[in-house]
C-alpha cells in the first residue's frame, strides 16, 4: 500500500513552523553523526538552458529512518504564463525492504523545507546575538518570499520591529494579518535590514552595497550578490553543502572563481547548529548564508508529512 499526498493534502495538514524547523535541526544532528547518505545532485538540461530537472536522492537515519528521492523541475519562464516555476514529486522507500510507501506532490514541501532552514538560521542568529528587536527585509514576493513572511510572523513576532519587502512587480501583495511595508526600491529594504532574505529569480547580480553591521543575509536565491560583496562577508560565509553550492553560477562559485574563496574559509550549517560556531563570530560582522538545498532535508520533511498524514487520516491509499 502506498499513500499519495497532493498539494491540497499538504495545505490541509498545515504548517507548524516550530515542528518543521525542528525536523531540520534534528536532521543536522543526524548528519553530524554521519547517519545519512546524500549523493551529489545531477542536473538534467535540455532545450532552454535556463531550465533544469534535478534528482535529489538521500537516506536519513534515526528513529524514523527513511530513504527517497525528490525529482524537481525548475523552469523560470513558467511565471510568465502564470505557472509555478518549480514542480516536484518525492517518493519515500522503506529502509528495510526498499518498497515505496509514500508518493508526494512536494512543490509545497520544497518551499516548507527552504523556509524551515531559514527559520533555523534565524533562530541560531537571534539566540547567539541576543537581539531585542530586528528589521526583516525580503526581496522577491514569489511563493518562497511569501512563505518566509508567514514563518517569521509566526516564529519571531516578539522580536520583529518591522517587515519591509520589495518585488519588481509592485502589484504583488501578501495575505497576512501582520503589518508589511511595501518598498519602491530594493535598496530601501536592504539598507535597514538586520535580517535580509533574497527570494528572487534574478538573472543578474545587483546587490553591491555595504551591508548593515551585524546583519544576517539569507541568500536563498543564490545569485543576487555581486563579487565585490565578498570583502564584507569573507570571514562569515555559511553554506549548507560546499560541494553542492559551489557550482551552477552561484554567488559562492563566483566568490571562489573571482575572489579565491575556498571551502576551508567557510562554515557549514552543521557547524552552526551542532557546534554553535556563531559564538566565535564578531557581532559587528555581517553573516552570509547560502543554502543550495540538501536532499536529506527534503526527504526528512517529506517523511514528517507522511507520518502527519497517517495521524490526521489524509491522503489517498493506492494499491
Amino acid at each position: 500500500m502506498v499513500t499519495y499526498l497532493n498539494y491540497k493534502d499538504i495545505i490541509d495538514l498545515g504548517f507548524n513552523w516550530c515542528k518543521c524547523i525542528n525536523v531540520i535541526k534534528n536532521t543536522c544532528f543526524l548528519l553530524a553523526d554521519n547517519n545519512y547518505d546524500q549523493p551529489i545532485k545531477p542536473y538534467l538540461h535540455f532545450n532552454n538552458t535556463s531550465n533544469r530537472i534535478i534528482a535529489m536522492p538521500a537516506f536519513v537515519g534515526g528513529e524514523s529512518a527513511c530513504a527517497g528521492i525528490k525529482w524537481i523541475a525548475s523552469f523560470p519562464d513558467n511565471v510568465k504564463n502564470s505557472k509555478p516555476r518549480a514542480n516536484s514529486i518525492t517518493i519515500l522507500n522503506s529502509v528495510n525492504t526498499g518498497e515505496p510507501y509514500c508518493i508526494i506532490n512536494t512543490s509545497l514541501i520544497s518551499i516548507i523545507r527552504t523556509v524551515a532552514v531559514s527559520g533555523l538560521m534565524i533562530q541560531s542568529f537571534l539566540d547567539r546575538f541576543d537581539k531585542c528587536k530586528v528589521n526583516i527585509g525580503i526581496i522577491g514576493l514569489g511563493p518562497i518570499g511569501q512563505y518566509h513572511i508567514k514563518m517569521v510572523q509566526e516564529m519571531f513576532q516578539d522580536v520583529i520591529n518591522e517587515i519591509n519587502v520589495f518585488d519588481l512587480d509592485n502589484t504583488k501583495t501578501v495575505k497576512t494579518s501582520g503589518k508589511i511595508n511595501y518598498c519602491q526600491k530594493w535598496e530601501d529594504v536592504y539598507n535597514d535590514s538586520d535580517i535580509l532574505i533574497t527570494c528572487t529569480v534574478s538573472t543578474f547580480r545587483y546587490i553591491d552595497i555595504k551591508p548593515k553591521s551585524g546583519s544576517l543575509h539569507l541568500n536563498i536565491s543564490l545569485r543576487d550578490y555581486k563579487e565585490n560583496m565578498y570583502e564584507y562577508f569573507k570571514e562569515t560565509i555559511i553554506v549548507d553543502d560546499w560541494d553542492e553550492v559551489c557550482r551552477k553560477n552561484t554567488d559562492i562559485e563566483m566568490f571562489s572563481i573571482k575572489n579565491g574563496l575556498k571551502k576551508s574559509s567557510t562554515f557549514s550549517i552543521l557547524e552552526i547548529v551542532c557546534e554553535e560556531k556563531l559564538k566565535s563570530f564578531d557581532d559587528t560582522k555581517p553573516i552570509f548564508f547560502n543554502p543550495m538545498g540538501m536532499a536529506v532535508f527534503d526527504i526528512a520533511m517529506a517523511n514528517y508529512y507522511y507520518f502527519l498524514s497517517i495521524e490526521m487520516e489524509k491522503g489517498l491509499i493506492l494499491e
